[in-house]
């Protein structure tokens, strides 16, 4: 193939991943119509679950706190210890999960996560507690944040009943519990001076984290997730949550609401979202077709098999790489820190991008085929950014925002927006096209453990 055809096919398909203005100004009135009727009604195609968190850090709040997170095949037991001027100290732990306890029932799971606490509290707290107060650190009652990353039906700052397990997990005769006092009830059997107060998506966590870590005038406004999944919480007027009875005594006198948007599954019925036959064939090789419809142009699990299926398709064209054989074949085999390592590379033979290629495919490559791989690795990488920035733009139009706030602090966590070159700025064009000016007042900055530290902070805030 001559060298101007490949780069001009390349160019053809970078620019099915460009997103127009009038496309990323449609994708927020989307996003505030959904918002707006999952904040009216349950059931709704985007969730708007209701976090029962009803206040936010200002970074001048003290007091030692624990936090749990059962997210994956490991758990983690922290402590935080928040020093009242937007700094912490952590201590944690880690434990791998054994495999049958993952099949198993919920009494050997929930045992299991509470003998991981006393050993945390006898290794890491007694002595140290001791040593501060004179007491023992079981005469002192610990609140604790219980980041539980899995589908509940949350009723309560401390209430959620497991929807279903993901993850490998099938703990079967949990379902339908209320997973908060599953945990309260063996750490009761133990005998531990410990309440769970609140119930934490990690999400939720990160707006807190945020929050409390950049103390000033402005209060954090939205947590966001952009790593493996992508997905928004934010401080809503609690008078625009018309699905809650606000008449209940734990929300009386309160204002506001923390609301976990869910926002993976924006647009699931493809209304406004831009897509491309790469997209198509990705969404039909996962496990839900037809839901996270977002998270998939977004979130860093999806954007290296869209890569990986375009550079296949023009290699089985022959109009790319000339070995015979390719690892390209195998289903998610790129991950999308490939992506981060080529967008970075600016030397004019595109190094990185050489031994990237040559060393992690074993593809020997010119240097024409290296510009052609850099070309639709920035068309996928400005898209996820724009679809990013369009849906906080809708979060922010949705709660006004801009009209009152000097500066809008936004938290952010996940290895996407931290490590992809250049994603703020692109992000930031996206804001540009839906707030105008306003966008200048739009702080955004790395919110870190929303897992731990955020749960923490809401265990306080409960």
């Amino acid at each position: 193939m001559t060298t101007s055809s490949l780069l001009e096919e390349a160019i053809a398909i970078s620019k099915q991943f460009d997103v127009s203005k009038d496309q990323l100004v449609a994708i927020s009135n989307e996003f505030v119509r959904l918002a707006d009727a999952g904040l009216k009604t349950d059931g709704m195609p985007m969730t708007m679950i209701p976090s029962y968190v009803t206040g936010v850090p200002n970074g001048t709040e003290k007091g030692t706190f624990l936090a749990v997170d059962l997210g994956g095949t490991n758990f983690r037991v922290c402590s935080i210890h928040l020093n009242g001027d937007g700094t912490f100290d952590l201590l944690q732990t880690k434990s791998v999960i054994p495999k049958n306890l993952m099949l198993g029932t919920s009494k050997e799971l929930f045992s299991f996560l509470a003998q991981k606490v006393d050993e945390f509290i006898k290794t890491h707290l007694e002595e140290k507690f001791n040593e501060e107060t004179g007491h023992s650190a079981s005469e002192h009652i610990y609140k604790l944040g219980f980041t539980f990353s899995f589908p509940v039906n949350q009723t309560a700052i401390n209430s959620g009943t497991l929807i279903r397990w993901t993850k490998g997990f099938d703990v079967a005769d949990a379902i339908g519990k209320d997973v908060c006092k599953l945990l309260q009830d063996e750490l009761d059997l133990l005998k531990l001076p410990v309440h769970v107060a609140a119930l934490v998506n990690d999400t939720v966590g990160t707006l807190m984290s945020r929050s409390y870590s950049t103390p000033g005038e402005s209060a954090t406004l939205l947590g966001v997730i952009l790593g493996t999944g992508t997905n928004g919480a934010y401080a809503e007027s609690l008078a625009t949550v018309d699905k809650l009875d606000r008449s209940t005594t734990s929300l009386t006198g309160k204002s506001l609401m923390v609301i976990n948007t869910e926002w993976g599954s924006f647009d699931n019925e493809m209304k406004v979202l831009p897509t491309t036959s790469w997209d198509d064939a990705v969404d039909l090789e996962t496990p839900n077709p037809g839901f996270q419809m977002f998270e998939k142009r977004v979130s860093g699990m999806f954007l290296g098999e869209i890569l990986r299926r375009i550079l296949l398709e023009l290699y089985e064209k022959g109009r790319l790489f000339s070995k015979s054989s390719t690892p390209l074949t195998t289903a998610w085999s790129l991950d999308t820190s490939i992506l981060s390592r080529v967008e970075a590379d600016s030397t004019p033979d595109l190094v990185a991008v050489k031994s990237i290629v040559e060393t992690d495919l074993g593809l020997p490559t010119t240097l024409v085929e290296r510009q052609a791989v850099k070309l639709i690795v920035e068309g996928i990488g400005k898209r996820s950014a724009l679809l990013a920035g369009a849906v906080i733009g809708g979060v922010l139009v949705q709660i006004k925002a801009c009209e009152s706030n000097p500066v809008v602090d936004i938290g952010v966590d996940g290895s996407v927006f931290e490590f992809y070159p250049g994603y703020e700025e692109l992000m930031r064009l996206a804001l540009k096209e839906i707030i105008g000016e306003d966008e200048k007042k739009i702080r955004i900055g790395i919110a870190k453990d929303g897992s731990g530290v955020g749960a923490a902070l809401c265990a306080l805030v409960a």
